[in-house]
C-alpha cells in the first residue's frame, strides 16, 4: 500500500518549484525512505515531510532508515524549514 502524503508536503513541494528546485516524490518507496529528492544548485536534498500539527513523529521505519542512511537527510515541517534546508533563503 502507498504511503499518504502529509498534507503540508504539496504545498512545501510548491515552494521549492518556485524557487528553483526540481522534485522528484519518493513517498511511494516506502520502508521509511525519505518523501522528497530535491535537487538546487547542483546539490541533492533528501527531506522526510512531517506535519507539524501531528507532533511530526517518524514511524519506526522512518527512524530506520534514517539511522541507516550513511549520506545526509532532513526532516521538516514547513516551507521555510524546506527552503532553508537546501540554502533557499537569503
Amino acid at each position: 500500500m502507498p504511503k499518504q502524503i502529509d498534507h503540508n508536503q504539496p504545498e512545501i513541494v510548491a515552494a521549492l518549484r518556485a524557487a528553483g528546485a526540481t522534485v522528484q516524490h519518493l513517498h511511494e518507496v516506502g520502508k521509511g525512505c525519505p518523501d522528497l529528492l530535491v535537487g538546487f544548485r547542483g546539490v541533492n536534498y533528501l527531506l522526510e515531510i512531517k506535519n507539524p500539527n501531528t507532533k511530526g513523529k517518524l514511524t519506526p521505519a522512518e527512524a530506520g532508515w534514517h539511522l541507516m542512511w550513511c549520506g545526509s537527510s532532513m526532516i521538516v515541517n514547513s516551507i521555510d524549514e524546506a527552503l532553508a534546508a537546501i540554502g533557499a533563503l537569503a
